[in-house]
């Protein structure tokens, strides 16, 4: 290796590394504050001179914080499993079946992909209140079940399967749902897996539609609920930084348990 390809690489990994503390920095931060008593949330050190656990004892005390956390966990899991039902579904037709209007229904689940949630909040919201989903997981769930991003990435996933090996099931027998399930999904599991990641984190996110729809504290998800810590008169940031590092130790548990597999499915479908 040339001198110059040695000091190229070292300035390659001294920028990637820069950017790593850029993005881990706010994250410990967060967590170090956590611990920080009243009178030490403002100092510039990097670690309290006296750490403490008082502000998660008054978090647990002030909102029923793991109940929260659960409302969130089944909301975005039921999220994720709807979008991603409803996604094969609507790509598998699309894929599948040649009828007419069929790259018309492609193009109009593009563009509603740019057409924001805020847009139709209000409506959804109106036929919530009528359905009397207001207040609960299940209409949290239903307006986000089907999502255009999803269809898109398992449409063009399922473009590029062999049409030989589909036909090859048709011709043993199997109908179109048994062909589906049985020999199309076992072989996309990795943009499965990677749109299954990226719908929990957007369903776990999720801010604005909860805080139309949700009334009570102990039915709400955690993005409401840290807004309970900050107030016109200020903010509460040793309890709201306990809060949301508990908030996000979910999210970082999943992907250190499912560390390669999240890197693996990335690179696979092409996702980045």
């Amino acid at each position: 290796m040339t001198n110059n390809a040695r000091i190229g690489r070292a300035g390659a990994h001294a920028v990637m590394i820069g950017l790593s503390v850029l993005a881990i920095f706010p994250v410990y931060w967060m967590f170090q504050t956590s611990f920080r008593p009243q009178n030490e949330i403002f100092s510039t050190s990097l670690w309290p001179a006296a750490p403490t656990l008082d502000n998660y004892r008054d978090v647990m005390t002030a909102m029923p914080i793991f109940a929260i956390l659960w409302n969130t966990f089944k909301m975005a899991a039921a999220t994720t499993v709807a979008q991603i039902a409803t996604g094969l579904l609507a790509a598998w037709a699309l894929v599948r079946w040649r009828f007419p209007g069929g790259r018309l229904a492609h193009s109009l689940i593009a563009l509603s992909w740019l057409v924001p949630f805020q847009v139709v909040m209000i409506p959804n919201y109106v036929l919530a209140t009528r359905l009397g989903l207001l207040d609960s997981i299940t209409g949290l769930v239903i307006p986000n079940a089907a999502a255009a991003f999803a269809v898109i990435v398992l449409y063009n996933a399922m473009r590029g399967f062999p049409r030989e090996v589909m036909e090859a099931a048709r011709m043993d027998g199997a109908g179109s749902f048994r062909t589906l399930i049985e020999v199309v999904i076992p072989n996309l599991r990795a943009p499965i897996a990677s749109i299954s990641i990226l719908c929990f984190i957007s369903a776990w996110n999720d801010y604005f539609w909860p805080l139309l729809l949700i009334r009570k504290i102990e039915n709400s998800v955690v993005q409401i609920g840290l807004q309970f810590f900050m107030t016109q008169e200020g903010n509460d940031w040793g309890l709201l930084m306990a809060a949301a590092t508990l908030a996000s130790l979910p999210i970082l548990l999943i992907y250190l348990v499912l560390q390669r597999q999240v890197v693996d499915s990335f690179m696979k479908s092409g996702i980045r």
